[in-house]
């Protein structure tokens, strides 16, 4: 999640369809993997490409992702009012997508077969596939190959993947992680954002492109409930300058029954505060990339279901989910 997008959090009000995933068949989605976060790179008819943040605790709403004024326009989009509940919204009709280079279609969105558009700066991109469009399916997130697909209605997990369940609100998924035995409450966010300073990339060796990677966040209590009872943790006071300026180096994060690390987290009140509304129970952060990028990651939104198939540098945890 980035919080320059905040704005766009109030209009994610899909929730994730029980039952069937809404694809029968299932596709690779046209992506760009850049230090551990994944752009889905659609590509029109006419040869004009959307560069949008696949964001599992992002934006949109009631099916359907977002777009940039900016770029609704450079792909010569109408746009129109749509009426959601008691308010409207902006939306424009899906562009004419190349043939396989397509993004599967809203799923049960009041406004057809349309996408939002916002005039929220795009700081990089063109928009987000957020948690008002993700939910009524099943997306596997191979972060080892760097590859994002859709499932169809014939997948199965893999019998080495370890499932544990979420809790599912208004489109953002919870997820429950374990750190010397005591369970946290994380939004799963891989969207989560790091700018790492100078310190901060010396002791963590993010990967960054342009200076952006991933990270986890915290909540300041925690953090300091952690540090107080392990001051041998690592911490870095100026070690992020996007949201931190705190970081954190956690030896062991257990999650779903696999053992990982060292993680490191940046300390992020804001999140849980925010975030906390949206959420089916309040969270004390978020989970992200630095953590899923040593698993095949199968998030089943119809079934509020994640399954976390280990590819390197993960161990049965000691604490089964």
């Amino acid at each position: 999640m980035i919080l320059a997008f905040v704005a766009t959090m109030t209009t994610a009000l899909a929730l994730a369809a029980s039952g069937p995933t809404a694809d029968r068949v299932s596709q690779t989605i046209p992506t760009v993997y850049e230090a551990g976060h994944f752009y889905a790179v659609p590509e029109t008819v006419g040869g004009q490409k959307l560069r949008l943040l696949v964001d599992t605790g992002g934006g949109g709403g009631s099916g359907m992702y977002w777009i940039t004024a900016e770029a609704a326009k450079r792909l010569d989009l109408k746009t129109r009012s749509c009426k959601l509940g008691k308010s409207t919204t902006t939306v424009a009709d899906l562009p004419a997508f190349r043939a396989g280079h397509e993004l599967p279609p809203p799923f049960n969105s009041p406004c057809g077969k349309s996408l939002m558009v916002f005039s929220t700066p795009g700081q990089g991109m063109d928009g987000q596939l957020g948690a008002g469009y993700l939910p009524g399916r099943v997306w596997t997130f191979n972060y080892p190959d760097q590859r994002l697909s859709s499932q169809g209605a014939s997948w199965q997990p893999s019998p080495s993947a370890h499932a544990t369940k979420l809790g599912l609100a208004s489109g953002f998924v919870r997820i429950t992680i374990q750190v010397s035995g005591e369970p946290i409450q994380m939004l799963l966010d891989t969207g989560a954002t790091a700018h790492p300073t100078p310190a901060g990339e010396k002791a963590s060796n993010t990967p960054t492109v342009n200076g952006y990677g991933v990270t986890s966040y915290i909540d300041q209590s925690v953090f300091v409930r952690w540090h107080a009872k392990h001051p041998d943790w690592r911490v870095v006071l100026n070690g992020d300058s996007l949201y931190g300026p705190k970081i954190i180096e956690v030896p062991k994060v257990e999650v779903a029954g696999w053992s990982v690390g060292p993680v490191w987290f940046t300390v992020q009140s804001r999140i849980a505060t925010y975030m906390s509304q949206f959420t089916d129970r309040p969270i004390k952060g978020a989970l992200g990339g630095n953590v899923f990028r040593h698993f095949v990651m199968t998030v089943d939104y119809p079934h509020s279901t994640a399954y976390f198939q280990c590819v390197a540098g993960c161990e049965p945890a000691t604490l089964q989910p």
